[in-house]
């Protein structure tokens, strides 16, 4: 019998959003000059005010209020009437040194035998649905917030859009778990003041239906296109008037958007927020290894759908176990569990190598704030940092090497495919 099944996403100018952006900032910065250094940062965003509060081990001294107010100008926070502007709000700054207890468990003598910064359990999914092996439900959710954001930095065919928005995507699919159709789309998107709420609300749907979605619509591949027709529901704003939003309309908070920032309920989270980390916390760096693995497995032919779990223990290398569901779309004749074992064999998933195999510990995390972190496109870019002391660091970094699909000769070797 045909289900539905929904995921949602959050704009660059959700208040969540914002503090990840601030926080994935700050890692960048720390890391653009010292690379060894060990951060935990949260941020609070509220009206008109910016809490900055962490752990540090860095060699680097950073102008934190600089760097914060840069991502909120960055992002679109630029009016007082918005109540949270980048050059106005409050800065206040709660960092301080990282705990020794915690240090001593995670850096070694020998680097290789660094131990993970925490316990817990990660995991990756990917899905052959989509070219870029996410779940479409999200992917979609992610397309039209995106291009919400670039008709707002456009301001010419909508001219009244402020930066807070939501959106959500909720597809139809048969039993053999095609999608067919698209049931409903909500968009929910902060704007401009009007002096008539109907006449408002009538013009951003007539704006969201005819202009946006068209716009992403065009992007996707034919077969994609027709998953959209006119017998969707749309709910835009639905509770009318949101002129209020942002970090006025409600307090964000780093770190609470982990099902926006992974695959949109599918799959499953080990709760552990990403925003704000080094790559020595697993909760971050063992997320990407384990979508690294999902992905080259279901790329190299041996499921059409994987999910991988890591776990681990805090201050020990060794992950205590690494588990496989294919969600019985295996190819190979093989278990789950052996599956698992020969995934052990090609991929080291202790911290250190996790580290070099993907090229964590440069600064390359501002870019995973906003519109997920998995599903992104690979790509090399120059970033600039300035340092409090006047320093210039001029960098060419690899983006999302997660995404990258370079060991899919040798899963398929392994498994004989």
């Amino acid at each position: 019998m045909p289900y539905l099944f929904t995921s949602e996403s959050v704009s660059e100018g959700h208040p969540d959003k914002v503090a990840d952006q601030i926080s994935d900032a700050l890692i960048d910065n720390f890391l653009a000059f010292d690379k060894n250094s060990k951060v935990a940062c949260e941020t609070l965003v509220t009206t008109g005010q910016v809490f900055l509060a962490g752990e540090v081990k860095s060699k680097t001294y950073l102008d934190v209020q600089k760097i914060a107010r840069d991502v909120i100008r960055k992002i679109g926070y630029t009016k007082s009437e918005y109540m949270f502007e980048a050059n106005s709000c409050g800065i206040l700054s709660a960092i301080h040194d990282q705990s020794q207890d915690i240090n001593q468990g995670v850096d070694r003598s020998n680097p290789e035998e660094q131990g993970a910064g925490d316990q817990g359990m990660m995991f990756g999914y990917a899905s052959n649905e989509t070219d870029n092996y996410m779940p479409l439900a999200l992917d979609l959710a992610h397309k039209l917030l995106i291009e919400l954001a670039a008709l707002r930095r456009e301001n010419k065919e909508i001219d009244y859009l402020r930066p807070d928005a939501k959106s959500q995507v909720t597809i139809e699919y048969n039993d053999d778990h095609q999608p067919i159709r698209i049931d409903s789309i909500v968009i929910s998107t902060q704007h401009d003041d009007f002096d008539e709420e109907a006449t408002m609300l009538a013009k951003i749907k007539k704006d969201i239906i005819s202009i946006l979605i068209p716009r992403v619509k065009a992007s996707l591949k034919a077969e994609l296109q027709t998953l959209f027709n006119d017998q969707i529901t749309y709910h835009i704003n639905p509770t009318g008037k949101f002129v209020i939003g942002g970090p006025h309309g409600d307090t964000g908070l780093t770190g609470r958007k982990i099902i926006v920032d992974t695959y949109g309920g599918k799959g499953a989270h080990g709760g552990g927020a990403f925003s704000g980390k080094d790559p020595s916390k697993v909760d971050r760096s063992a997320a990407y290894a384990t979508r690294h693995i999902a992905k080259n497995l279901v790329a190299a032919g041996v499921a059409d759908e994987v999910l991988v779990q890591v776990s681990y223990a805090i201050g020990v290398a060794k992950p205590c176990g690494v588990f496989v569901d294919t969600k019985g779309t295996a190819k190979v004749n093989l278990t789950d569990g052996e599956i698992a074992r020969k995934v052990e064999a090609i991929f080291d998933l202790r911290p250190y190598f996790i580290e070099q195999r993907l090229k964590l510990r440069n600064p390359i995390y501002s870019e995973t704030a906003a519109y997920g972190h998995m599903g992104r496109t690979n790509e090399v870019v120059k970033k600039t940092f300035y340092g409090a002391n006047g320093e210039v660091k001029e960098l060419e970094v690899e983006l999302f090497t997660w995404e990258k699909l370079d060991f899919v000769d040798q899963v398929k070797a392994e498994f004989g495919l």
